[in-house]
Order: C-alpha cells, then sequence, then structure tokens
C-alpha cells in the first residue's frame, strides 16, 4: 500500500492551499486517514481526521480554517487549508489506517509535503 501525497507549496498569509493523499495497492477498506504536521525539532502532531463513515476531528488551532474530506471512490483523502498563518508552516503528512484482505489493519504514512506560509 502507498499513499502518495500532492499539494502544497509556498503561500502568503490568508491564502489557501488544498493537499490531497491518495491511497493505492491491495486493501479491503480504509478506516481513518488523518493530516498532521511537523516543524524541525518537535513532534508530529494531529491536524484533522476523518473516519470511514465522514466523522471529521480537528486540532483547535486549525478549527474553522482547515476541511479534511475523503472521497471513498477513488482512496483519497484531502485537506483544504484556508486562512493559511506563519505558524502553519510545516511539513504535512497523511496517514491511513487500511484494512488488508486478510482483516488486519496496519498504518501507512504518505511522503510528506512543505507547506509554507509567509507573513
Amino acid at each position: 500500500v502507498q499513499l502518495v501525497q500532492s499539494g502544497g507549496g509556498l503561500v502568503q498569509a490568508g491564502g489557501s492551499l488544498r493537499l490531497s493523499c491518495a491511497a493505492s495497492g491491495t486493501f479491503s477498506n480504509i478506516n481513518d486517514m488523518d493530516w498532521y504536521r511537523q516543524t524541525p525539532g518537535k513532534q508530529r502532531d494531529l491536524v484533522a481526521a476523518i473516519s470511514s463513515s465522514g466523522s471529521t476531528n480537528y486540532a483547535d488551532s486549525v478549527k474553522g480554517r482547515f476541511t479534511i474530506s475523503r472521497d471513498n471512490t477513488k482512496n483519497t483523502a484531502y485537506l483544504q487549508m484556508n486562512s493559511l498563518k506563519p505558524e502553519d508552516t510545516a511539513v504535512y503528512y497523511c496517514k491511513a489506517i487500511v484494512v488488508a484482505p486478510t482483516g488486519g489493519t496496519y498504518q501507512y504514512w504518505g511522503q510528506g509535503t512543505q507547506v509554507t506560509v509567509s507573513s
């Protein structure tokens, strides 16, 4: 199973970006799909999460600005980021909990994508 991320880049404060995370490979289902972010020297923190049924959860710092969504037909999760702030600058990673055909669940990470917000 591979998670391939796209999107990200450089944007001015107040701008918007959209991240995508597409899962490919052999699996029965994808449970939660999450977005994390990490800055140098710090731990990777949860930004937003979405269950297979569409229930969402957000970090307080992004509530009202970021929206997580998913398209189960494309095995893809999205993170729409609006009203970006310089403190949103980080490497963003997607994570998926994948159900294997055998029934076991496994965690996979995307390759990470840099988001830089200039002031």
